[in-house]
């Protein structure tokens, strides 16, 4: 090799070594920027995470983690032989998969229509209306269902009875509770889970919608066979990603409408937690059952990652 391509090799090493360093240097306000962040996230993500010890022990907080007495997986030998822990796992995949079928189906419908509507005002006008609820709190929200809904003089109830249908104790009557947090929950979010669909829907080729009026296809045949089609791939990717909220029924939801009347058919894990560890100061078995939902959790959406990314191409980074 002559002395002449070394000098050019060394003098490229040189520059990529300087602009290498300039842009490690660049870099340096942006790890600064996100530095307080990641303080953030191990104050308050990372370090709760070291009160999973409790689920081994025997926790007395006026002990601590080092004087409390471990007693291995007594705690979850217990919670799995209690009835209500059963009761609230079967009432939180129950309520979980209901609302998740329902969540994919009322927001396509809805999303289906709009793009049926032409006047843009009128379209802009519906959307907004229906956005609304989702930005409203539960405890908000609750008060007010509270009041629709009750069997003395909740406007729901007036309505049904004048068809002659008899008062529904739709907040106390272990029948209609599911159906009331699913239908109160689909109220309150499908307005802005239709975003997504409608987004899906802006991305199908109009040429289709014109060879298919070509051809004569009819509006409800260009929607079964161009428009939900389209729609396809952005609706299995939701549902699959939606399998890892399966232990998430909603606490917000719940904890602000449900009652003792209604635990048998409300009771879900946030809530039998709140009350074994908030209310009963059972803290070793409240840490059991959370860490129990959290591996069981982690396990779903290690899966549905995997699923969407296998069938849909749906990947994080």
């Amino acid at each position: 090799m002559s002395e002449k391509v070394i000098r050019k090799e060394h003098t490229l090493l040189t520059v990529k070594k300087l602009r290498g360093s300039l842009f490690k240097k660049r870099e340096i306000p942006l790890h600064l920027m996100i530095f307080p962040a990641i303080i953030l996230l191990l104050v308050y993500s990372y370090g709760p995470m070291l009160g999973m010890v409790m689920s081994f022990q025997k926790f007395i907080p006026a002990r601590g983690f080092l004087d409390s007495q471990w007693i291995g997986w007594d705690n979850f030998r217990y919670i799995f032989a209690m009835p209500d822990f059963h009761r609230a796992l079967w009432n939180t995949l129950l309520i979980s998969f209901m609302k998740i079928i329902a969540n994919l189906i009322v927001p396509i419908a809805i999303a289906l229509l709009l793009n049926e509507i032409r006047k843009e005002a009128f379209k802009s006008y519906v959307q907004t209306l229906i956005y609304l609820p989702h930005f409203l709190s539960w405890i908000l929200l609750g008060g007010i269902l509270i009041d629709i809904l009750s069997p003395t003089n909740g406007i729901v109830n007036q309505v049904l009875g004048f068809f002659g249908v008899k008062p529904i104790y739709f907040l106390g009557d272990n029948s209609w509770f599911r159906q009331t947090l699913v239908a109160t929950d689909v109220w309150k979010e499908f307005g802005y889970n239709t975003i997504v669909y409608l987004a899906a829907l802006t991305g199908i080729n109009p040429a289709l919608y014109e060879a298919a009026i070509v051809d004569g296809a009819s509006r409800w045949k260009q929607t079964l066979y161009i428009t939900i089609p389209g729609m396809a791939p952005i609706i299995v990717l939701l549902a699959v990603l939606s399998i890892g909220n399966v232990l998430n029924a909603g606490f917000d939801q719940i904890f602000n409408l449900y009652s003792p009347a209604v635990y048998e058919s409300g009771d879900v894990i946030d809530t039998f937690v709140y009350r074994i560890g908030l209310i009963d100061a059972q803290y070793s078995v409240a840490t059991a059952v959370g860490m129990f939902k959290s591996v069981i959790s982690l396990i779903l959406i290690s899966g549905s990652y995997f699923i969407a990314y296998r069938f849909a191409n749906y990947r994080i980074f």
